[in-house]
């Protein structure tokens, strides 16, 4: 199947030969459909708190002893989805084309006072097909081809304009604090984009760190090239260029379990770039991310607890203890083992894990993966987050749960990284290999198959202790397009 070109070219990627064949079978297999048990919903698998409890979770958070915590913000793609209706109405206008009054590029123009990024002197009197030109290239800002990250979302009544990145330095200080007054944050982004990022940290980072009395240590890391998976034809062939050289492509979110894996810290907080709210939302924000890690560590300690009762005295009671727990808190349920030397072993297996908590909202036709409670290889049910493309559509029991479901992720987690003696889990050895998806792309015109990794919140951590908790939508306010920052959250 490969020549010794595509040998060298595998190998210089940092990839194998026997790992690009095992991407190719899947293209060939596909993968199995998710088993799933039923939706999780407040009635089994979502936890809804009252107020007392939230405020407990939040007190337990802010009373614990943790060595460590950090914001990990995954910010590596471009912006150029988010301008893609604008990007397809300035190619029309350029055609001699005109734009309905309601087609975004319309829309952008005609509004344009309303977006942080406006100024008089860039866009004031413009035609419409102009205000579309300074918006994407580099006649005016250059968005089109720029990271999220960088964009400026927020325009604040004192004059104050936030791009994503520097709301997510505000959002560290309110909520992820260290003892020592630091704040540390991972920043996934690509490589060409490293000068635009500190181009804009070094705009605000002096002026939060005294405005809120910190040190910001952010550290950038990158999607490994190893991790891009391979491309095929519609024959599952491999696909090739113009030059005849193979395609690889960025294997989605999933492949930042890698970049996840290296952080060191023992609580971890996971929120996409785009998924912040002007200051006016930060107070209900910054809550609910307290009651989230609140609910981590109280979790995480009923576990190391039970794992040390069960290395000084395994007893059946204390099993039944721990089965019951596992059930109730966590809706894993376990196949009877066959000794008790075996249910022992089945429980400290269970329960020596990374621990994950995540922000669950009410579904109102946003988009985000599903909270579902899947039954695993070994029998055991867990909670799992399942996008669409993970569910069997001509299984009608799948599909009427779901019908069913209540709620969706809004990739707002909590993480817990080290186990009962200190040590760090190794995150690869908990992911789900046959948990990852084939998606339709294209390339210079030419159709293609691309292979996801099993998705960071979904197969990367489908062997981790997982509780939902629900949270306000007010919580989730992500940028998918920009016309969504004429929302109520992102306008002053």
């Amino acid at each position: 199947m490969f020549n010794q070109k595509d040998i060298n070219q595998i190998l210089q990627r940092g990839s194998s030969v026997q790992g690009v064949e095992e991407q190719i079978d899947h293209f060939k297999k596909g993968f199995p459909w998710m088993r799933i048990v039923g939706p999780a919903t407040p009635e089994r698998g979502i936890r809804v708190l009252t107020d007392a409890e939230a405020d407990d979770a939040i007190r337990y958070y802010e009373e614990a002893d943790i060595a460590g915590k950090c914001k990990f913000v995954p910010a590596s793609g471009a912006a150029s989805r988010m301008f893609k209706d604008i990007f397809a109405g300035l190619a029309a206008l350029e055609k001699g084309e005109e734009l309905p009054a309601d087609a975004p590029g319309s829309r952008l123009a005609a509004q344009i006072g309303k977006f942080a990024f406006y100024s008089d002197a860039l866009f004031g009197g413009q035609s419409v097909k102009d205000v579309l030109k300074r918006v994407l290239t580099d006649e005016g800002l250059g968005y089109g081809s720029k990271p999220k990250g960088v964009i400026k979302f927020h325009r604040y009544e004192d004059g104050e304009v936030r791009t994503a990145i520097a709301e997510h330095l505000v959002e560290a200080a309110t909520y992820m604090r260290n003892a020592d007054g630091t704040c540390n944050l991972v920043v996934t982004i690509s490589p060409e984009h490293k000068t635009l990022f500190e181009e804009a940290l070094a705009e605000v980072q002096p002026v939060f760190e005294a405005r809120y009395g910190v040190k910001y240590n952010v550290t950038f890391t990158y999607q490994d090239k190893a991790t891009d998976t391979i491309a095929v034809d519609a024959e599952n062939l491999p696909f090739r260029t113009d030059d005849d050289a193979l395609l690889f492509r960025p294997a989605g979110h999933g492949a930042l379990i890698y970049n996840l894996d290296k952080v060191d810290a023992e609580l971890v907080s996971i929120k996409n770039i785009d998924n912040v709210a002007h200051e006016k939302l930060l107070g209900t924000t910054a809550r609910f991310k307290k009651v989230l890690m609140g609910e981590a560590l109280k979790v995480r300690d009923r576990i190391f607890g039970y794992l040390r009762r069960l290395e000084a005295e395994p007893t059946a009671p204390l099993c039944d203890e721990i089965e019951s727990f596992l059930d109730k808190e966590l809706c894993v349920r376990l196949p009877k083992a066959g000794s008790e030397a075996e249910r022992v072993e089945m429980l400290r297996a269970k329960l020596n894990r990374p621990v994950r908590v995540c922000g669950m909202v009410r579904n109102e036709g946003e988009p985000g993966g599903g909270p579902y409670i899947i039954a695993g290889k070994d029998g055991a049910t867990s909670l799992q987050i399942l996008e669409s493309v993970q569910i069997n559509k001509k299984d009608d029991a799948a599909m009427e749960a779901m019908s069913h479901a209540t709620h969706f992720n809004p990739v707002d987690l909590v993480c817990c990284l080290k186990d009962y003696k200190g040590g760090k889990f190794n995150l690869l050895e908990h992911v789900d290999p046959e948990a990852g998806f084939i998606s339709s792309k294209s390339f210079q015109g030419r159709e293609l198959k691309a292979l996801e990794l099993p998705g960071l919140w979904n197969g990367a951590m489908s062997d981790w202790n997982t509780l939902f908790v629900e949270v306000p939508l007010d919580t989730f306010n992500p940028v998918k397009v920009v016309l969504d920052l004429l929302r109520p959250a992102h306008q002053a």
